[in-house]
């Protein structure tokens, strides 16, 4: 976990990408008991003006949110964490499914050891999440 006195604004997260298959909904939709039919049924969800299955947004934000977790080592550092949604994240009934890349960078750093790290969230170089914000405490 990086300390306060390391970290400047500018400073970059580590990029990683997230696989996010249509199992992974399934079992999202167990998980947080949103089985609205968008998320798993294909026809329902062309039905309606989607390009396909979509997955859910928190899943989408949480996903996101798993970079400044990662980089802070402990999720009970994060003290705020928002966002906005721009596009869906359509996940297509193949073996690939979509891929979710995000970035971060350290935008502020304020009083008590606090940072705010800016999110990037995009799949096939499309932003997914705009105003992707986590305020976390570092040692």
């Amino acid at each position: 976990m990086p300390t306060y006195a390391e970290v400047e604004v500018g400073h970059e997260l580590p990029a990683q990408e997230f696989a996010l298959q249509r199992a992974d909904l399934v079992r999202y939709c167990g998980a947080s008991g949103d089985f609205n039919v968008i998320h798993w049924n294909q026809r329902i969800a062309t039905s309606v003006g989607l390009p396909d299955v979509i997955a859910h947004g928190m899943l989408t934000m949480a996903t996101a949110g798993r970079v400044a977790t990662d980089w802070v080592g402990d999720p009970g550092a994060v003290l705020e964490y928002g966002v906005r949604f721009s596009r869906p994240v359509v996940v297509p009934d193949d073996d690939v499914g979509a891929t979710v890349t995000v970035a971060g960078v350290v935008e502020d750093k304020l009083e008590g050891n606090r940072v705010v790290v800016g999110l990037t969230a995009t799949v096939e170089g499309r932003k997914v999440l705009m105003a992707a914000r986590a305020t976390v405490r570092l040692p």
